[in-house]
């Protein structure tokens, strides 16, 4: 792909817009500053994108390894999900009876065989069925797809292409390689061996907007690219992307030979996202990263030249780094047209070897450009023949490595408030005072990657639908569904929930020893007067009754409301579950921290919700009052309630989204639905919050009230666009039983503005301790469905104040918090501690350290 085409993809968005055409607009189509880290990042690194393959080369027989079907049959290679009858269903596609969710490469014509070209046959299988194909459809959720690749090698001639929505999974016994032959050609527009989101949109641009990509996995593979030459600029995989995604499991191999332009993983915009369990071996870079904040943790870099190149953010968190033999570990000096474009880095429990340079920034105390660009914490990081830890933004060493300092307990630089300030800093820091029961045997943050049960047989699962349940979206499959719950937990075995919206109609019971796991993100919908009266609210899944202890296992789900129902409580979790340091995990109902992953919750915005564009129109030219509000979509209380009596529990990438837009919709129309509460946690912990995002509901994001012992990375908010029209609590009252804040005043007066001050809290914190944020990005981007308040240079007046410590809280602990639109970034008690303006970072403001003592 060359420059000018990319150029070309970017040139009409550069102007900021008002959304009050209703039409959606995500967060970076319209922020010229981002705009333009973008345009840099596809100039500069054009050289590593731009393969259009090399004249004269020939396939070389002798490079590629014959893959034989015996090898795929052998018994190691047996996986359940490639031998479970599949029957799942898309309930709410135009043709449910014949649109297929599984799709087995191999059914297409894909080989694996090592030999013969499958680029055809898989890209076949990924688009078959009249799906949401790049560049002619925004985004779907009624064409869902898991495509399985069973053991093989498969040979690629030109880009594998992903679709919306979809799951590439390979099997986990025996990893599929995908491998590029010595000619591979990306076709105009495409990057890389597999591309998440090629340039083939109107005008050149993204097919999908980056900031629009949610519900898709890539999981179990090689990307093998080692028979292209390393003149070659090729990349594994270009993902910009934004929630609700994931890679996790998967093996680069790079040419490493010298002058190599190889790359990993290339993001260059969104909004995402999370990753774990990647292995970079060879290349230029591994990740050549520019989003708006990630996690990423459990990555391996051998023998890359630069492991990590930032090329923009606002935050981003890594943590479980091992970099090895590179020749700089990470680097987030990039200089972009307005000055250094990396935001916040937090990086911590990580070891580095034989790395001249482990972290390169552009940051000088007291005089970066912006002042609070490059931002960095660094904790708990071993070093081995590691020269220099940090270089600064002068050339010069900012912290000496070895022999000096073999470990780094803890060293940072930016604005601090501990807890006054701002005070700028570029020096060693006390580390956090990490609880035990957060930490492995290792003493690191427990960690633990989503089970796929690799080892277990087809036997040891129970299908939803053959228990009687139809996921069709129109029956109820309350009954259905928790026989099946309940006897998946009787016979010790994994529930499988086949695609589909299973609607509920009372509260689903989770008890204590259930594994579930699902396909292509089954929905449990609920619907009906059970879960619609706000004074007596219920919830849709209750993991445990009170008092119970064990726990349970769950994964690629999503739970949603359809319509009005103002009582639901999407999630509550009420087991006592064992800390991580005194149990394992495990199938038992006595074993382990309960664990959820990659299960969203999704409030409106999707066919069969009846939360759409033509329910749900928004309405900024009229004053919203309690009156003549829209009561039809009020759709939800609260979506995650961690209760009082709970603990032991591991979230890893939920997003927790009332939707602003929707997704069924081609010019992704803006709405109005109204959700209470996001996530609260009144519990004495443990509990990790790992790359979680919470959006869009009306009083508060996440809210942690008499809760101690919480690990949170790169937590993520957004504050509803409609606001304040109503201002919250609207349509809310005051709830005690839910420690719901109050709002006193509509707006407030400061430096010349009035500025609303009843709009949704971000994250507040009451009487609680040990809460320790890794990253953290609070955003306020609307006014009443326009972004002028949070333009760059306009005052971030979108709303006053967006995080909240109050009452008696001790040992917290907050790095690298973003802030935007916002005119007060901390308030403790009801005085404002932080003024946006004293830590400017571009679009952003950004404080690199809170702490409360």
């Amino acid at each position: 792909m060359h420059s000018s085409f990319l150029f070309a993809a970017f040139l009409a968005a550069v102007t900021p817009s008002l959304a009050q055409n209703g039409h959606y607009e995500p967060e970076q189509d319209w922020i010229p500053e981002v705009q333009q880290d973008v345009q840099h990042a596809l100039t500069e690194f054009a050289p590593y994108t731009a393969f259009k393959g090399l004249p004269g080369v020939k396939i070389d027989a002798k490079l590629n390894v014959p893959f034989s079907q015996a090898q795929a049959a052998s018994p190691q290679c047996n996986y359940w999900l490639e031998n479970i009858t599949h029957q799942g269903i898309a309930a709410f596609n135009s043709n449910p009876s014949t649109y297929q969710v599984f799709r087995n490469v191999k059914d297409f014509g894909a080989k694996g065989d090592g030999v013969t070209d499958d680029t055809k046959a898989i890209n076949l299988a990924i688009s078959s069925g009249n799906r949401c194909a790049p560049g002619s459809c925004s985004s779907s959720t009624t064409q869902p797809a898991l495509v399985y690749f069973p053991a093989g090698t498969y040979m690629i001639s030109s880009s594998i292409v992903d679709y919306y929505y979809t799951q590439l999974i390979g099997n986990p016994n025996c990893v599929p390689t995908i491998r590029a032959f010595s000619t591979f050609n990306a076709p105009a527009g495409y990057i890389g061996l597999i591309d998440g989101d090629p340039y083939v949109g109107a005008g050149g641009s993204l097919a999908y907007g980056s900031t629009n990509v949610f519900w898709r996995q890539i999981r179990n593979f090689i990307i093998d690219m080692t028979l292209l030459p390393p003149q070659a600029s090729v990349t594994g995989i270009h993902w910009p992307t934004g929630q609700a995604t994931s890679i996790q499991n998967v093996v680069f191999n790079m040419n490493a030979n010298k002058g190599t332009l190889h790359q990993g993983i290339y993001i260059e915009s969104g909004s995402g996202g999370f990753m774990t369990d990647l292995v970079f071996n060879g290349g230029r870079y591994g990740g050549n990263f520019g989003n708006q904040q990630f996690t990423m943790r459990n990555m391996t870099f051998n023998g890359v030249v630069t492991a990590i190149n930032q090329i923009w953010d606002w935050g981003w968190t890594y943590y479980g780094l091992n970099i090895n033999n590179c020749t700089l570990g990470l680097n987030m000096s990039t200089v972009g047209a307005n000055g250094l474009s990396v935001g916040s880095v937090t990086l911590f429990d990580s070891t580095v070897s034989n790395t001249p340079v482990f972290v390169r920034t552009g940051y000088v105390q007291g005089s970066s450009s912006p002042p609070t660009a490059n931002s960095l914490i660094l904790e708990n990081i071993s070093l081995n023949n590691v020269p220099v830890a940090v270089q600064g933004g002068n050339g010069k060493t900012a912290l000496a490595g070895t022999p000096t300092n073999t470990k780094i307990s803890a060293w940072g630089e930016g604005h601090e408030y501990t807890p006054n300030g701002p005070t700028t800093f570029q020096s060693n820091i006390s580390p956090v005072n990490r609880p035990s029961a957060l930490l492995g045997s290792n003493g690191n943050y427990y960690v633990q990657s989503k089970p796929q049960y690799a080892s277990y047989p087809v036997s040891s699962f129970i299908s939803a639908r053959s228990a009687g349940a139809t996921g069709n979206g129109k029956t109820d499959d309350t009954a259905a569904l928790q026989k099946a719950i309940n006897s998946a937990v009787a016979q010790n075995k994994i529930l499988f929930v086949d695609a589909g919206d299973y609607i509920v109609t009372s509260t689903l019971l989770f008890p204590p020893g259930l594994n579930i796991v699902g396909e292509s993100y089954s929905v449990i919908l609920s619907r009906g007067s059970f879960f619609n009266n706000m004074n007596n609210p219920q919830p849709i899944v209750q993991i445990g009754n009170p008092g119970q202890t064990g726990s349970i296992q769950w994964s690629d789900m999503i739970v949603s409301t359809q319509g009005q129902q103002q009582g639901a409580i999407l999630f509550q979790y009420n087991l006592n579950s064992a800390g991580s340091s005194s149990s394992s995990w495990g199938s038992s109902s006595s074993g382990g921290v309960s664990g959820i992953w990659d299960v969203h919750a999704r409030i409106g915005g999707f066919a069969g919700s009846n939360l759409q564009a033509a329910n749900c129109p928004i309405t900024p030219k009229t004053t919203v009052t309690a009156s003549n509000l829209n009561k039809n979509c009020i759709a939800a209380f609260l979506t995650l309630h961690i209760t009082e009596q709970s603990s032991g529990l591991y979230l890893e990438n939920n997003w927790l989204w009332t939707a602003d837009h929707d997704a069924d919709s081609q010019a992704e129309t803006q709405i109005t639905v109204y959700s209470g509460r996001g996530l609260l946690d009144e519990s004495a912990g443990p509990v990790w919050l790992v790359g979680g995002a919470v959006e869009h509901h009306t009083l508060y994001q996440y809210q942690f009230v008499n809760a101690s012992t919480v690990f949170a990375g790169q937590i993520q908010t957004e504050t509803p666009y409609y606001q304040p029209n109503p201002s919250a609590p609207t349509p809310w009252t005051y709830n005690a039983t839910y420690s719901d804040p109050k709002f006193a005043k509509a707006t407030i007066t400061a430096n010349g503005y009035t500025i609303p001050n009843a709009d949704a809290w971000g994250l507040r914190i009451v009487s609680s301790d040990n809460i320790l944020i890794y990253g953290a990005g609070f955003y306020s981007f609307f006014n009443n469905y326009s972004t002028t308040c949070s333009a760059q240079g306009n005052g971030e007046i979108c709303q006053s104040e967006i995080f909240q410590l109050q009452g008696s809280n001790s040992n917290i602990n907050v790095y690298n918090e973003n802030t935007v639109g916002t005119h007060y970034q901390i308030t403790t008690g009801n005085t404002q501690t932080a003024y946006y303006n004293d830590n400017l970072d571009g679009f952003v403001d950004t404080i690199a350290l809170y702490r409360t003592s």
